[in-house]
């Protein structure tokens, strides 16, 4: 029987991994590509991502009120650990501020003060979660801790995300080299399964 990190490691590297030749966000080039998305947006997937996401922020003793990340990447994961934890709010951070309505850039939980734990699906460069950091130190939460689920261990991002979370610490669920295993894993299982 796999535990909820084991099974989620096993859906991202079947749903979400990809060998080949890819265009990153930042311009590089990279012989794999993660799509959190696929899973996380997966009934299944979801579920998991809630589960191993609260039990690390409970392994982690971050107390906090609520979790949010910059939208889209990290849209799912706050909702599913918002969801499975029954208490923790949800905020999401939009790349701009509105240029209509209220102009805010933080949409859901608005308390400033409040405690909160930043995430994100993918980091390379941690452009995305160090924006959402700043965008949610500048409304006035206080950043307790900064999650993501896959870190790529390319281009900085780790010492990035690092610098920029300062006094919170930094944490990743798996690295690319872990799901990078699983599915070569899971497709050695399946090419064995078809002899």
């Amino acid at each position: 029987m796999l535990s909820p990190r084991q099974e989620l490691a096993r859906l991202l590297a079947v749903k979400s991994f990809q060998l080949g030749d890819f265009k990153l966000s930042s311009g590089r080039r990279s012989d794999y590509y993660i799509d959190c998305r696929t899973t996380t947006l997966d009934p299944r997937g979801a579920r998991l991502t809630g589960q191993v996401f609260l039990e690390e922020i409970h392994h982690r003793a971050w107390t906090a009120d609520a979790i949010g990340g910059l939208t889209l990447g990290a849209d799912p994961i706050v909702v599913a650990v918002a969801m499975t934890s029954g208490k923790l709010h949800g905020f999401l951070v939009r790349k701009a501020e509105k240029q209509h309505g209220t102009g805010q850039r933080i949409e859901g939980f608005r308390e400033k003060g409040a405690r909160v734990v930043i995430v994100d699906d993918v980091c390379t460069t941690g452009s995305s979660t160090i924006q959402a950091i700043e965008a949610a130190r500048e409304f006035g939460f206080d950043v307790v801790g900064v999650l993501c689920l896959v870190e790529r261990e390319e281009a900085g991002g780790r010492a990035n995300v690092e610098r920029a979370a300062r006094p919170a610490p930094f944490r990743t669920i798996f690295t690319a080299n872990e799901v990078r295993a699983e599915h070569l894993a899971a497709a050695g299982s399946e090419s064995s399964a078809l002899r």
